[in-house]
């Protein structure tokens, strides 16, 4: 008598490759401003830190260029907060001393990539297409 097999067949490719596949969902659309504050000296300022590199890459800041990127360095030994001003006019404030670079993205796509405008598909036809959508006599 064996022991069924319960669990996966394969291990999962890690915590590059999960804020990879979250990188690839952030839109930027929503969002008119992005202002990063914390301290470089706080105990849990890395994560922040992290996410400020993975946000200001060129591929992401392309899903917006008119979103601005500000960032405030402070020595006052506050919590790192990352504050979006959205196009409708409110804001959402993350509160990141506990929270893990992951756990930010997660949340931004969460909360606020749902907020982004549909894009419509623009269909084009080619010649070839057009040709043979005409009923040949």
């Amino acid at each position: 008598m064996s022991v069924p097999f319960s669990g996966t067949l394969s291990r999962s490719a890690g915590l590059v490759s999960a804020i990879t596949k979250q990188l690839k969902n952030v839109n930027l659309k929503p969002v008119k401003q992005i202002s990063v504050a914390f301290d470089p000296f706080h105990h849990n300022a890395a994560s922040i830190r992290d996410f400020l590199f993975y946000i200001a890459s060129p591929k992401v800041l392309q899903t917006n260029p008119n979103c601005r990127l500000k960032t405030a360095i402070q020595c006052t030994r506050e919590e790192p907060i990352v504050s979006f001003a959205l196009g409708n006019g409110e804001t959402v404030k993350f509160k990141s001393e506990n929270l893990t670079t992951l756990e930010i993205l997660q949340l931004y796509n969460k909360h606020i990539t749902p907020l982004a405008p549909v894009e419509e598909k623009s269909t084009v036809q080619t010649k070839s297409e057009k040709a043979g959508s005409r009923k040949r006599r």
